[in-house]
Formats: structure tokens, sequence, C-alpha cells
């Protein structure tokens, strides 16, 4: 009875191992739907998702390791999380750790050779290629030679941002087209080998895992920036009580899923080529794209979030009801290009520079206008290079974008932004109390900050650059004139303007032509005209009565004109951008000139007499 008992519990036992071992072995291979192809992206892709989250949820302690092995596991599980989590904020390094890892899964459980890859992606039929495929292809290509700059590189080699024109002869917007894209792969012809499929392959369950869809490597790129679902018909329109002919219009229009732009050297250029595939998907990118340093939830009650990734970008995403429709906007900035020779290079640029370093090093406060996408960012960027480097620095920005210690990492900077429950209001007043010698403002924006920037620019720094989206030098006085009113730090027009005027030294205007081409317009400087002129009292002198009264009536008549309309200021140019040239106008005023002279050594101030000579003459100004 023993012997049969002791049998039944050893087969009992063996039963237990075999079960045991089919349960790990089955879930070492990937799980196929019946319905479902193995070798098919969707199929792989929810393999990936299932393995990977496998990776970083099992217990350790479950597979019998040693305790080095289990050190090293540890380790690499706590990597492959942060990756995890840094690839969907902007981190280029991050996102590469992952896809590798991607790439080793996929290596270790699936046959990856061309005839399997072919399943994937017609690499050998070019003909069947979609031209996403296509473009994901030369994309590829050309960022093992080009890196990050291979979008550009693309786009410079077969003149991608050119205007196009339709077939009824009408100038369309900047574009790049399915015929483009089918032209370039054409023309290129590209021979892919076997690694170069699987990294294209691996790519594409990325972005569909934990990229950001089509725009993902184009995000990456350095161009100006990316955005999405802001052009075709938003859903709301998409349904509607239309006739049949209204119906078969509006089917035949694009979605706004199928809308991807780029900002490109100033242009903003559609990839009519590219398409999120569906409303839901455009909705994956906006609900991931701006999560990094987890800035809170964007829901219906916000409405928009303004943010920053990894990289530094600035993402600013909207939804319904806010918006009508999901859309996002990546704005990327060059900080290897923010130097002043980089940025100006038109004929005569050593005007400009030279003037801009001087404005700067000799503490003069300066506005730098411009209409969006002008620049106006980057320049302020380079401009901070010819601070003294003794002076400390304090910013306020409504996101992160100058990224100065980045650039300047041994300078005392201190940036500081808005949040949901501190106001710039509140930021601008604790810089007061962070021993900051310059104050440097990303964006006046708001009344408060607009009304604080001029009372902060008369007393609590040595001087403060700041941008502002004002057309002209008399619109920028008017608004700042006007902030100043709302807030009721004044309530006389004239005193409000006058403060103003008084604060103000000098407006460096940027422009961006419709080609693109940005540029320095004009470099304008204030110069407050006295009101302390005393009143004429000739009436008072010996003189008959018509006289007397003539006389005085002059006195009554210089009265009303001080009260009305008697100017506060001379808005002169001092530098000018005529016919592709930078040109000297008017030279600085003496004060002006002077005061930037207190500001520099020795060397520095012969060096700008003699900027001053050979531009404006001896006579140097007024």
């Amino acid at each position: 009875m023993m012997i049969w008992l002791n049998a039944f519990i050893l087969g009992m036992l063996l039963l237990l191992v075999y079960f045991f071992l089919y349960m790990r072995m089955s879930r070492r291979l990937p799980k196929q739907e019946p319905t479902v192809p193995l070798y098919t992206f969707e199929a792989m892709t929810a393999f990936i998702k299932g393995t990977l989250h496998e990776l970083t949820s099992s217990h350790l302690n479950d597979y019998g390791l040693s305790a080095e092995d289990f050190r090293r596991r540890k380790n690499k599980r706590a990597e492959l999380k942060k990756a995890l989590r840094g690839c969907t904020s902007g981190d280029i390094r991050d996102k590469e750790y992952v896809k590798q890892v991607i790439a080793d899964v996929l290596a270790q459980h699936y046959q990856l050779d061309d005839a399997n890859l072919n399943l994937l992606l017609p690499f050998h039929k070019p003909e069947r290629l979609t031209p996403q495929d296509q473009f994901d292809i030369l994309l590829y290509l050309y960022k093992k030679r080009e890196r990050l700059h291979a979008l550009d590189k693309l786009i410079q080699t077969y003149e991608l941002d050119q205007l196009k024109w339709d077939e009824d002869g009408q100038l369309e917007s900047y574009c790049i087209t399915v015929e483009d894209v089918q032209s370039i792969y054409s023309k290129e012809a590209p021979r892919l080998t076997t690694d170069d499929k699987i990294q294209v392959v691996v790519q594409r369950i990325y972005q569909r895992y934990k990229g950001y869809s089509v725009i993902d490597e184009i995000r990456d790129m350095r161009i100006d920036g990316v955005s999405g679902g802001v052009s075709g018909l938003p859903p709301l329109m998409w349904e509607g009580d239309w006739t049949y002919d209204e119906e078969i219009q509006t089917q035949a229009l694009p979605r706004s899923h199928e809308s991807v732009w780029i900002f490109y050297k100033g242009k903003s250029i559609q990839l009519r080529f590219l398409s999120f595939g569906s409303e839901q998907e455009l909705r994956r990118v906006c609900q991931n794209i701006y999560k990094h340093n987890f800035p809170g939830q964007l829901s219906e009650a916000t409405g928009y979030k303004v943010n920053e990734m990894a990289d530094g970008s600035r993402v600013v995403v909207l939804r319904p009801r806010f918006s009508e429709s999901w859309a996002f906007f990546v704005r990327k900035f060059d900080v290897q290009s923010a130097m002043l020779e980089q940025l100006i290079q038109d004929e005569g640029a050593e005007l400009p520079i030279n003037l801009i370093r001087y404005l700067v090093s000799g503490a003069r406060i300066t506005a730098i206008t411009g209409a969006q996408g002008s620049g106006k960012t980057t320049l302020l960027m380079a401009m901070v290079r010819h601070i003294s480097a003794v002076l400390p620095i304090r910013v306020q920005e409504m996101s992160f974008e100058l990224q100065l210690r980045k650039i300047y990492p041994h300078r005392n900077i201190v940036s500081l932004r808005e949040t949901e429950t501190i106001s710039g209001q509140e930021g601008l007043d604790i810089q007061k109390k962070t021993d900051g010698s310059v104050n440097i403002l990303g964006e006046v924006a708001t009344d408060p900050v607009a009304a604080w920037m001029v009372q902060m620019a008369q007393v609590a720094s040595l001087f403060t650059l700041f941008t502002h989206h004002a057309k002209t030098f008399r619109d920028l006085v008017l608004s700042l004139r006007n902030s100043l009113l709302k807030t009721g730090v004044f309530t006389n027009e004239r005193i409000a303007e006058q403060q103003v005027v008084s604060v103000v030294n000098f407006d460096i205007h940027l422009r961006r032509d419709v080609d693109g081409r940005r540029y320095i317009e004009r470099i304008t400087e204030c110069v407050p005209i006295s009101q302390e002129t005393a009143y004429p009292e000739a009436f008072r002198g010996d003189m008959t009565t018509d006289e007397r009264l003539t006389a005085f009536m002059e006195t009554v008549l210089e009265y009303f004109r001080r009260s009305t309309d008697r100017p506060l200021y001379a808005a002169r140019n001092i530098i000018e951008y005529r016919d592709g040239r930078y040109v000297a106008v008017h030279p600085l005023s003496k004060q002006n000139r002077g005061e930037i002279a207190g500001h520099l050594s020795g060397p520095d101030q012969a060096a700008f007499d003699a900027f001053l000579a050979v531009y404006w003459g001896d006579e140097h100004g007024s």
C-alpha cells in the first residue's frame, strides 16, 4: 500500500514540475491570437508591451537568482523603468535605450530575416511601400549619416522648402506632397541591409508603443518645431445635416488627424503625406507629449497645457472644448546657434552685432520685439553671452525656454516660471530677494508682468532685457503704458507714458518675411524729450497792451500744447535694414552714449568710440 502511495505522490510531483516548466516556457513565447498573424505590427507591438511589462513588474525572488545576479537584474530593471519614463518626455538617450531593448527582445523571439521583415513592410517591392514607409526609410538612412540634421539635409538636398503651385496656377503654401516623397525615393533607390530593415521596424513599433506616432523621429530633428491637428476638418464638423453633394465634398476633405506641420527656418511646411491615422492616435500623442515633470492633468476644465520637454523644447497642447480639436505645438530652440554671428549674417552684419554687444555690456534696458517665430528667444539667448560674467542673472518665463544654464553653466543664473499656484507677478516679487543684477523676462505678455517690469527696471536691477510682440516702437510704448493704467499703478495716461519712456532705452525689432528669412528690421533708440523748459514770460516785459496780449496768448498756447499732444519722446532708428543690408541712420544720443561708456573699461571705451566714429563720423550724436 505504501509503495502505491509513494508512486502516486511522485507522479503528482512530476506532473506539477512539468506543468510549472510548461507555464514558464509558454510565457516566454509570443502569444498569437488565432485570427492575428504573428508578423504584423499590431501583434509585435502587443508582444513588446507584454514583455516589457513583465520585465519591469515581475518578482525577481521567483527566479531563484544568486545575490550577484539578483543585484544585476534589479539594476537593469531600474534602468529600463527610468528609460521607459524618460523616453516619453523627449529624452533622446532614453529613447535609444528603449529601442535597443525592443530590438533585443525581438531578436530573441522572432526570426528577423529578410523574408519575415518583408511581411511587415514590403522592402523588396518599393512600389508597394506607402509614402510614410518611404519617408521613414529615407529619414533613417539620412540619420545614419547626418544624425539630427537628417531632415534638414533632406529638405535642402531636394529643395522641399519652396513654394508650390497647384494645378490651377494658384500659389499654395509650403508643403511636401506624396509625389515629392515618391520621386525622392525613386531617385535615391535605397539598398537596405537586414539590420537597416530591423531598425526601421523597431522605430515603427516604438512610435506605436511609447513614441509620438508619425512625428516621433521628426520631433528629434534640428528644426524649429512641429505641430499636429492644426488643419483639416475637426471632429465636430465630420457629421451634420448635409445634402448628398455636400456629404460627398465633405468626405473628400482632410481630417484634423491628417494634419502634420513642421516649422523650418521660419517657414510653416505641411507634410501632406503623413497622417496620424485616427483621431484616437492624435489624442494619444497630445495626452503624452506634455507630461515631462508631471505638470498636471490636461482636462476639459483646463483645456490647455504649456510645458517644456526633456530636451528644452516648448510644448503647448490644446483639447476640446477649449479647442475645436486636439492639437499640439512643439517649438524647438537651437541652443548651438545662440551666437550673434550665426543669427545675423546679411551684408553689414557687423554693424548690428557690435551695437547689440555695446547695448548689453553698457547695461541698456532693451526690448526685443517681433512676431511669433521671428527669432526673439534665440536672439535673447545670444545677447546673454555679452552680459558681464560678474553680474547675477534672474529670469522669469512662462516655460523654461531660454535654457541659459545649459548654454552658460558657469554663470550665476536662476530661472523662475509661472505655475498653477504661483503667478508671474509673485515670481517677479521673489526675484527682488535673490540678489540679481540683471533681470530677463522671457515674454512680457500680461498686464501685471508689464507693469512690474517698468517698476523693476527703474529701481530693482541694473538693467533689464525682455521680449514683446509689439509691431512698432509706438505700439510698445502704448502697450506698456496701458498695462500701467490697467493695473492701477497710474491713473494719468501722460504720466504713465512718461514712466515707460524713461525706462525703455532701445528696441530691437525682428522680422520674418514670406520666405522665412529672419533679420533685424531696425534698432530704435528712445530719446525722452525734456519737459522742464520754462514757459515764455515775454508778456511780463515793458511793452504795449497789444504786444503784451500777443505775448500772453503765446504762453497760453504753449500751456495747451503741453497739456494735450506734446511729444514725450523721439523714436530714432539707429540702424535699419535696407535692400538686403544693414545701414547706420541716426547717431546715438549723447546721454545713452555717455551711459554706455560709463559701464565699459578703458580699452572697451576706446573701441566703442572707434566703432561710433566709423559708422557715424566724428560727431557721434547730440
